[in-house]
């Protein structure tokens, strides 16, 4: 078993990034710039957010937090993301879930400019994964994944990818990314039927069904690569994965850690996202 080491990967992707901000900088003249709104007191979106901004400082980038209380009203926070879209200082808009639940997601989602929609959820956005060429980004969690295949050498193209969890945000993206270099793909969920004879049959194994431990080792083939997006708590409060790791990374040739693993990869495609946006965003300008 080889550990899949996301810290690192994550760091080598940033120092990337933090070439391609300072490119822009001395292109454009100013930074590119992310704006991150977060509504309530969710503790963990509290700590999400305070290492999104940290990253992008850290690449150089502007960062922008707008916090609001619980009880701000749906119409208020579309007035502020319809600021914000008309703002050219601003490329990138996220807005923190989960919201309170008198706000709908979806029109949230909805209201950002697909051009500033640096996580991908847009419907349009997300219709472009279908076709890549034209696609400014890729949804960062699943573009993380693809980015730990790439950089660890995982032969894709042929092998059989099985990916546990439908989810709009993670499962049924990277199954389409999985597809678009050609592996066959099989997407499992809670009503998927002779479960692990399903996954022993992966040569890459992506689980992101968020219940700790789900993954047991007599659902893992010999050799395969698998891949842990979940995040979790254990029964001692301890962050975990979906897989039960001390013994699936018994029979895998290659896992991600959690925490360790996909995570840090996740901030890593927000900060890319953020700064294609900002190419983006002036070779508009040019052509007006």
């Amino acid at each position: 078993m080889s550990l899949i080491d996301g810290k690192a990967i994550a760091a080598e992707n940033r120092e990337k990034t933090a070439k391609r901000v300072a490119e822009f900088i001395e292109k454009y003249g100013r930074a590119p710039k992310l704006t991150v709104i977060r509504v309530g007191n969710d503790q963990a979106s509290i700590v999400y957010v305070r290492n999104k901004k940290t990253a992008c400082e850290a690449a150089g980038m502007l960062s922008e937090v707008i916090e609001m209380p619980e009880e701000t009203e749906e119409s208020f926070l579309l007035a502020k993301i319809a600021e914000l879209n008309a703002d050219d200082t601003v490329d990138g808009i996220l807005v923190q879930l989960p919201l309170p639940r008198h706000i709908s997601e979806r029109a949230v989602i909805k209201a950002i400019s697909p051009e500033k929609d640096v996580d991908c959820f847009h419907p349009q956005n997300a219709g472009l994964i279908f076709n890549l060429e034209e696609a400014t980004f890729l949804p960062c969690t699943p573009a993380g994944v693809m980015e730990l295949l790439h950089h660890e050498n995982v032969k894709i193209s042929g092998k059989n990818a099985v990916v546990v969890g439908r989810s709009n945000i993670v499962g049924k993206p990277v199954a389409l990314l999985l597809l678009s270099e050609n592996a066959t793909v099989t997407v499992c969920h809670s009503r998927t039927e002779n479960l692990a004879e399903v996954t022993r049959s992966a040569d890459i194994l992506v689980s992101a069904v968020g219940k700790a431990g789900f993954i047991t080792a007599d659902m893992v083939k010999e050799g395969a690569v698998v891949i842990d997006v979940g995040i979790n708590r254990d029964a001692n409060g301890k962050l975990c994965g979906d897989v039960d790791f001390n013994e699936v990374a018994k029979k895998a040739s290659l896992i991600t850690p959690v925490p360790g693993g996909v995570g840090p990869m996740t901030i890593t495609m927000l900060l890319s996202n953020t700064v294609n946006a900002a190419f983006a965003a002036e070779e508009r300008k040019k052509q007006k």
